[in-house]
């Protein structure tokens, strides 16, 4: 029997990046999309942006979502602008008491923050709550064999994705997914939001500590994993 969506997960704003690269230090935003699922997952409210990150777009991150250096050059806005209105709505959607949903949430978060800080902006803090699909999935169903990408996490949860590494796709199915995850686990889960959102702090730092002991017994006896979250 499918559990009731918990109260929760009936509205979340979903966040997501294309960027110039992986290094979430180093690499720029190219282009956002902020939205807001209701209960069903649709889409209530949606913006997007388009940014000139200032620096050439490597072709190899290009290929991967579709934004050449001279598309982001003639139509996006400046960074400093996209930046801080990224910024601001993610801010007006947790004033607002909706939790943010990303997908592996310390890359885009911890390059958000390093966006903030490249272009002068304001860093408002670690923002909360947050819900990570990525963390849920791995905490509630951690023998399953295969990748965790979002493309082949949202396909197990029966969500559809067609246009994945599109910001706004990406964005909208890591939201489906985290009401996927909400219903079938909803026994389990947290009642409260902020306790979710705590209780994803130690199951990241977990899941961190097993894949580097992992590592290190089968490929590199150094290996380090960062189980900061949700920016590291």
């Amino acid at each position: 029997m499918t559990q009731a969506l918990p109260l929760w997960a009936e509205n979340l704003a979903v966040f997501d990046t294309e960027t110039t690269g992986v290094d979430t230090s180093g690499a720029r935003i190219v282009s956002s999309t902020i939205a807001l699922l209701g209960g069903g997952g649709e889409v209530v409210e949606r913006y997007d942006w388009l940014i000139d990150p200032g620096v050439e777009i490597p072709e190899a991150a290009a290929r991967v979502h579709g934004i050449t250096t001279e598309v982001a050059r003639a139509s996006g806005v400046a960074a400093p602008v996209g930046v801080s209105q990224i910024l601001e709505q993610l801010g007006a959607m947790l004033e607002r008491g909706f939790p943010i949903v990303a997908y592996n949430a310390p890359f885009d978060l911890s390059l958000l923050r390093a966006e903030t800080a490249r272009h002068g902006l304001a860093w408002p803090g670690t923002p909360s709550p947050v819900i990570d699909p990525l963390v849920l999935d791995k905490q509630f169903d951690r023998y399953r064999k295969g990748k965790r990408t979002l493309e082949v996490v949202a396909a197990h949860y029966g969500v559809p994705l067609d246009g994945a590494h599109d910001a706004g796709e990406d964005a909208i199915a890591a939201g489906r997914v985290a009401q996927a995850l909400a219903r079938r686990f909803a026994h389990v889960l947290p009642e409260e939001v902020t306790a979710l959102h705590d209780a994803q702090i130690a199951w990241a730092a977990a899941q961190a500590e097993n894949f580097q002991e992992y590592t290190r017994r089968v490929r590199d006896p150094n290996f380090v994993a960062d189980g900061a979250w949700p920016v590291r």
